[in-house]
């Protein structure tokens, strides 16, 4: 079995040590370099040819998204995954074109220690096999804006009601290629509600940037909020499982404390379950890319009931994992690439 090459990247020679010796008891990782000064980080990559880099989110000479942004162009076949603590700079590195990210733990001993180390191996896995493609076009986008993006104005939803609501899964890649969806939906696009695979308080701070260059309203989740016309809600990330539910008044999430889900809470399984129970044909169901199986067998349920389903394509994933087990199980009406998926999305409330 070929060994997955991994380069560490982090100013703390604590921090380098406690993952060199987590790291090298992994069979599948062998660590071909271990970096304080990420400048001479970038100047040996080419020489020591890794498959996937760890790499700190704050260093003093260089940050994480910094340095994705100087090495990632140069060496296309190298995968990124970033260490932070709690930090919305994180999905910076992730626009770079980073896999993904692990939260730091606060500190490094008993459980947390352990989890920590398990989490870094298997998203250094999943970056091993991760698409190059979509992760290398990634790396050469410019920074998100600032601002509120002005996506094309459809001024009637002929086909929408109150009834009607979007629903959208994702996990490995998926913060970005969530962007790339909802950007397309203006102002007046009927209720969304998304599950994204994500550590608690990431998902608040992933809504807060959402909401800055979107024409919709995004929010994390709160037990009892109404799913109205131009407003997003994110599932928090943490233990509790998010369901679509109706009252007299309309739909709204209901959050509860549960065991995980196809490997997730919040699972996309849970969510979209409940939205073919609850909505029926009057929902679109979307699910992007990430490892695993998770929303397959609820996107699938969407279908029966009447939805409108989309799968992202595998050309255009990071990871083409839940969207390939959906399409396998006859779950997509439609399969699309990352590009395609908004205006299809509108298309069924559109004239």
């Amino acid at each position: 079995m070929m060994k997955i090459r991994v380069v560490i990247v982090d100013d703390s020679l604590f921090f380098r040590t406690f993952l060199n010796k987590g790291l090298g008891k992994e069979p599948s990782v062998e660590i071909v370099g271990s970096f304080g000064d990420p400048v001479e980080a970038s100047k040996s990559i080419p020489l020591l040819r890794p498959d996937v880099v760890v790499v700190d989110m704050e260093m003093p000479k260089m940050r994480g998204n910094d340095f994705l942004r100087e090495v990632l162009p140069k060496n296309p076949k190298v995968k990124a995954v970033i260490m932070s603590s709690l930090s919305n700079n994180v999905f910076d590195a992730m626009h770079a074109g980073a896999i993904d990210f692990v939260q730091k733990p606060a500190q490094q001993q008993g459980n947390e220690q352990e989890q920590f180390i398990s989490d870094v191996i298997q998203k250094i896995k999943i970056a091993a096999s991760a698409n190059v493609v979509s992760t290398a076009e990634a790396a050469v986008r410019p920074a998100a804006p600032a601002s509120r993006a002005a996506p094309p104005v459809r001024a009637s939803f002929s086909g929408a009601t109150s009834d009607s609501v979007i629903a959208i899964g994702a996990s490995t890649g998926g913060t970005e290629a969530i962007l790339k969806v909802i950007d397309r939906f203006p102002a007046n696009t009927p209720g969304v509600v998304i599950v994204q695979h994500m550590p608690p308080v990431f998902t608040r701070m992933y809504a807060e940037r959402a909401d800055k260059t979107c024409a919709m309203h995004v929010v994390e989740a709160q037990n009892g909020d109404r799913v109205e016309r131009g407003e997003i809600l994110l599932a928090p990330g943490g233990d509790q499982q998010m369901y679509l539910r109706r009252d007299a008044k309309g739909y709204y999430v209901h959050l509860a404390n549960g065991a995980k889900v196809s490997g997730h809470c919040p699972s996309v399984d849970v969510l979209f379950d409940s939205v073919s129970k609850t909505a029926g044909r009057n929902a679109v169901g979307v699910l992007l890319t990430g490892m695993g199986a998770d929303g397959a067998n609820g996107l699938t349920a969407m279908r029966k009931a009447g939805a409108h389903t989309i799968g992202q394509d595998e050309a255009s994933c990071v990871v083409y994992g839940m969207p390939m087990e959906a399409y396998k199980m006859g779950g997509v009406c439609e399969q699309l690439p990352l590009t395609s998926i908004g205006d299809a999305v509108l298309r069924r409330f559109s004239r």
